[in-house]
């Protein structure tokens, strides 16, 4: 009886959890969907707390070191003080609000190479923590992000790679710790002017925010280092917009070359 305490205050024989997303395929601003299943133990449980949590991989930078962490940058609780009694099934509904914010992880169909996305399901039995299972889910880009998306292919834009660093963006109206960088090889035209470009979105209900980044190559009259661009356009005519044009106006013109 004693072993059997101890075993049961180190969550042994305790509920289990899993979670059923009805589609794990969702875009920034919108509701993943799905039921948390609990499956009691071999003993009664009071389950303080049951949480879902957004979660991805961020880089972070401190003082001359940079390592990777996985962060929770939404959290959303289901339900608290559960009684889940021995062999019991009991079944959570949920609708979690994705942020505007929310990194991209799939474009046009394909996994961006370096994004992990996940929804993690916690219980909290007794005030020990189970982080329970890590579901994948699979981010795609606003109708407004695409047509920006789309110029970049169109351009002759070679992605590279995607990652998400901690910190702020100035001019922009960041809610998140973070943002994400998507990372192109310029078209051939600018390769030898400018080393690579750097894609941020920062998105509000009502207003698509871009942010370029281009890493100029240094040369016998011109110099290096970082030119920035931002644009503010309201989703429904960042549809609409030529973002073609408007992104090869903008890299003419930090590029020093003629268009």
């Amino acid at each position: 009886m004693v072993f059997k305490r101890m075993m049961r205050a180190f969550g042994v024989g305790g509920p289990t959890v899993d979670t059923v997303l009805t589609n794990p395929n969702v875009r920034p601003g919108e509701v993943l969907s799905g039921e948390v299943r609990i499956a009691g133990g071999d003993h009664a449980a009071e389950i303080d707390h049951v949480t879902l949590a957004l979660l991805t991989r961020v880089e972070v930078e401190s003082g001359d070191n940079e390592y990777n962490t996985n962060m929770e940058f939404h959290k959303f609780s289901v339900g608290q003080r559960i009684i889940a009694q021995p062999h019991q099934n009991l079944s959570l509904p949920f609708q979690v609000p994705v942020p505007f914010e929310c990194p991209l992880n799939v474009v046009g169909g394909m996994q961006l190479n370096g994004m992990q996305l996940g929804l993690r399901t916690e219980l909290e039995v007794r005030g020990a923590v189970d982080p329970g299972d890590l579901d994948p889910i699979w981010v795609h880009p606003l109708p407004s992000q695409d047509a920006v998306l789309q110029a970049f292919g169109r351009m002759g834009f070679r992605f590279t790679k995607a990652d998400n660093e901690r910190g702020r963006i100035y001019g922009v109206p960041q809610q998140l710790p973070f943002y994400q960088e998507i990372e192109f090889y310029p078209p051939p035209q600018f390769s030898g002017r400018l080393k690579q470009v750097e894609l941020t979105f920062v998105t509000t209900p009502t207003e698509l925010h871009v942010v370029l980044e281009a890493d100029k190559r240094a040369g016998l009259l011109r110099s290096g280092g970082d030119a920035y661009g931002r644009f503010a356009v309201p989703h429904q005519q960042a549809v609409g917009t030529d973002w073609t044009a408007t992104i090869n106006q903008w890299m003419a013109q930090v590029s020093g070359s003629r268009w």
